[in-house]
């Protein structure tokens, strides 16, 4: 691997050990396996609003994200365009082509810069097939896709926007150190407005109206949930719309 690549100019050539170190499938690799991945991964940087891989693309390489942020996205019948989870540094993502070798399943685009090491699907197999703890790890992680897609089946068929945009937050709350009820590294409006299948005006206003509530507060890249219980109830609350 030849490449040297400039990032918040640090020499990745040099750090992509340190980068690969922070992926936790990579965590129980011995010293001889990982040595290797090293020498393996070919470096690719991308910009903001570039397309990584594409649904119905035959590569299979498996993607790890050293730095940045990607959102898997997909195309309804009538050429929506869907948001589905977001993948952040330290993440992995290509791994069903890499296992079936059929074409990809949903499209990947950067929101913003981002670097990503690449393995080929031959040395990402024989990873897979030589240490069990790769294994245990992408099977959780299947399952956990297969659950979340049942959650964003279920908030795409509620049928008032508002509280789908509602019922999309609570899902991405999580407990802080602390007790602190927050949403990290919060998706743009319009990043919710293509996952909730609405308008960004529409994300807009339901925002507001939480923050008017206080039930949310705006901190940086991070939403702090002051009511959780709330924002828990507030989606189910058929009358929103004459609220509002």
């Amino acid at each position: 691997m030849r490449i040297v690549i400039k990032y918040n100019k640090v020499d990745l050539q040099r750090d992509v050990p340190q980068f690969l170190q922070k992926i936790p499938l990579l965590k129980n690799l011995n010293a001889e396996a990982f040595d290797k991945l090293t020498n393996l991964v070919q470096l690719n940087y991308v910009v903001r609003g570039q397309t990584v891989i594409r649904k119905g693309n035959t590569d299979d390489n498996l993607h790890f994200l050293l730095v940045g942020r990607l959102q898997a996205v997909d195309l309804t019948e009538d050429g929506r365009e869907v948001g589905l989870n977001f993948l952040s540094s330290g993440d992995y993502f290509g791994e069903l082509s890499v296992i079936d070798g059929l074409p990809r399943s949903a499209t990947v685009v950067a929101t913003e810069n981002a670097l990503i090491a690449v393995l080929s699907r031959a040395h990402a197999l024989d990873l897979i097939y030589n240490n069990p703890s790769i294994v245990e790890h992408i099977l959780k992680k299947l399952t956990g896709s297969i659950r979340q897609a049942s959650n964003y089946r279920g908030i795409l068929a509620i049928p008032n926007a508002f509280h789908r945009v509602f019922a999309l937050l609570n899902q991405m709350i999580i407990t802080a150190p602390g007790g602190l009820v927050v949403i990290n590294n919060m998706p743009t409006q319009k990043e919710i407005a293509i996952m909730v299948n609405t308008s960004r005006e529409t994300v807009s206003r339901a925002l507001h109206y939480l923050i008017q509530e206080k039930i949310v507060e705006k901190d940086l890249r991070r939403l702090i949930v002051r009511k959780p219980d709330e924002l828990r109830k507030i989606f189910s609350e058929k009358n929103f719309n004459e609220i509002y």
